[in-house]
């Protein structure tokens, strides 16, 4: 039953304050409560931790597609999230008066050597296709300005974008609550249901089943003093630098199965450190300004998990962001909004709650 007609049952009942209740102030759950919002439905959003407590809270916020080849849902899914991303964040920057630091500065890669730079060119075909001439992925001299790692040719895209993800979730929920939604630390579920609570939800999906549902994986980034703010972000070795607005630059992350504390920096970070500054000679001198680690929400299907929670009538599950969350926010949000407030079902193939319990 969706939302109008949920109300229509209600009529000459006590109304509830709330028509969609949204458990997690995380990307997701503060994504798809501004989603509700602009749709006219009355939400709430309860969080013990407060906002960006968990791993939407970090310091790195590289929004990256997947190459241009081997297309499938998830990657068109994702290809459309990152579309969206500039309307959408420019309507939350407007709505809170905060800037959640979202720019499509693109991103570089460096080409090792004449076999990856072959794969680079043939994968410039596949973009203009599959990127409907909306986004570039090109091959170009590498630079001289000191903003690349050593190498000849660069992959340039101009898909990729960044943002602040803790400056990003404080502006959604200034723009939630200006909307008039509640936000707050605790509270009782009213109307809809949405579980979008990251690492605890996924414990508490793994719970009397025999085979996990999905776990949390460890990361941890650092932040230099260094003003790159107009430049694209790097790739490279499976390591992000990414400029922000506000003249800090950052970097990240290690991905970590088994750890013993969530939230405490180690050697793991000094490495990563000192990879930054051995790759990209402009940072060796920079001062490290914060340290950051959290636990990040990993579905067992490794694709974002959406839809109705099996055998709860009314509650949904957003889930699995992992490290992909804020790139997938707005088209999460819209596909939740469709879901939960028209009965609309657009969760592509492998997002399903089914494919992880």
């Amino acid at each position: 039953m969706h939302l109008k007609s949920k109300r229509e049952c209600r009529k000459g009942a006590a109304l509830a304050t709330a028509d969609v209740t949204i458990f997690g102030a995380g990307i997701f759950g503060l994504s798809i409560a501004w989603m509700c919002c602009k749709r006219g439905a009355k939400v709430q959003v309860i969080d013990p931790f407060g906002v960006a407590a968990g791993s939407s809270g970090g310091i790195v916020g590289a929004l990256a597609p997947h190459v241009p080849e081997n297309w499938n849902a998830k990657k068109q899914f994702q290809f459309e999230s990152l579309i969206m991303a500039e309307p959408f964040w420019h309507e939350v920057a407007e709505a809170s008066n905060h800037d959640p630091g979202y720019a499509r500065l693109g991103r570089l890669q460096p080409i090792a050597d004449e076999a990856a730079l072959a794969l680079a060119i043939s994968r410039k075909e596949g973009a203009k296709q599959l990127w409907q001439g909306k986004a570039v992925w090109d091959v170009i001299p590498a630079t001289t300005d000191g903003w690349a790692p050593d190498a000849t040719h660069l992959i340039r895209d101009t898909l990729t974008a960044r943002i602040h993800p803790r400056k990003a979730c404080h502006a959604l929920a200034a723009a939630i609550t200006h909307r008039g939604a509640k936000l707050q630390t605790e509270g009782r579920p009213e109307g809809y249901v949405i579980w979008a609570n990251g690492v605890a939800g996924l414990s508490a999906l793994n719970a009397g089943r025999s085979h996990v549902v999905g776990s949390g994986v460890k990361g941890q980034a650092a932040l230099f003093d260094h003003d790159a703010r107009n430049m694209p972000q790097i790739f490279v070795n499976g390591l992000h630098i990414v400029p922000h607005a506000d003249g800090t630059t950052a970097a990240g992350s290690t991905s970590e199965r088994f750890f013993e504390d969530s939230h405490t920096t180690d050697d793991l970070l000094e490495a990563l450190i000192e990879k930054v500054r051995n790759t990209l000679p402009v940072l060796r001198n920079a001062t490290v300004i914060e340290l950051w680690a959290g636990v990040r929400p990993r579905a067992r299907s490794r694709a974002p998990m959406l839809g109705a929670w099996p055998d709860r009538p009314d509650h949904f599950i957003a889930n699995g962001g992992f490290k992909i969350g804020f790139g997938m926010a707005p088209k999460v949000a819209e596909t939740m909004a469709d879901l939960v407030l028209e009965g609309k079902d657009t969760i592509p193939k492998g997002f399903e709650v089914s494919a992880s319990l």
